[in-house]
């Protein structure tokens, strides 16, 4: 650090560190004021979600487009543009990329089991909006979820789980007691479906970032239920 620079922390009271934090913090500010890839983020969340559908109904019927994952990989270490952004359930069985047809850097995915939000979750979805542009966030449940099973359970047994996996419970719980309050016949799948939704209504009133992305009309929040079966998405 030059002297004149070393004089002027001193002056201001601010460290070394705390010049390196002020700079890195006015970065952040700019790359959240302006997304990076603005120009090309322009198809619109209506074009963002056909891509999706399109793209499951390929994957579906195992007419998946052929590429070349080499193609484009310096390009994709220099920047990135995701089109659509992805809250998907952590579950092994379940691969956005895959389930949509969509090549790297296309799709920005958050993984969670449950597919419910966080903060952690949410700011991350903020990022990819924000920042990278992305058009669509889709909530992405699927059919037979371990983690809401294991809620189901927790909720009429009282069984007591280990570790961390309360939290998860915590966060699925409304979801299957607003199924029971319906009395759905299949209780999983329905509060497979109320997961879903709920957590599509909570990021769609996520205040500052997605709320008035949403309201400019630069952002839709949508929520889907993928099949282990079949492999299909059934928008809910």
């Amino acid at each position: 650090m030059c002297d004149h620079c070393v004089s002027a922390a001193g002056k201001t009271g601010l460290s070394r560190r705390g010049l390196f934090a002020a700079g890195a913090g006015l970065a952040l500010a700019g790359m959240l004021s302006t997304p990076l890839l603005a120009q090309s983020a322009t198809v619109g969340p209506d074009e963002a979600l056909k891509r999706l559908v399109d793209g499951n109904a390929r994957y579906v019927a195992g007419n998946l487009n052929e590429r070349d994952f080499s193609a484009g990989r310096a390009a994709r270490a220099a920047s990135q543009a995701p089109f659509a952004s992805i809250l998907s359930c952590a579950d092994s069985r379940v691969a956005p990329e895959l389930a949509f047809d969509r090549g790297p850097g296309e799709l920005f995915v958050t993984r969670v089991a449950g597919n419910f939000v966080n903060e952690d979750v949410l700011a991350s979805l903020e990022y990819g909006a924000q920042v990278l542009g992305s058009q669509l966030i889709l909530v992405l449940g699927h059919s037979n979820c371990g983690a809401v099973s294991a809620t189901i359970n927790v909720v009429k047994e009282q069984t007591k789980l280990p570790g961390h996996l309360p939290s998860l419970i915590r966060a699925i719980r409304p979801a299957v007691l607003a199924a029971q309050k319906e009395g759905a016949a299949d209780l999983l799948k329905a509060a497979t479906i109320a997961n879903v939704r709920l957590n599509v209504a909570k990021l769609k009133k996520a205040t500052p970032i997605l709320s008035q992305r949403i309201a400019q009309k630069q952002l839709a929040v949508v929520g889907g239920i993928y099949d282990l079966a079949t492999g299909k998405v059934e928008l809910v």
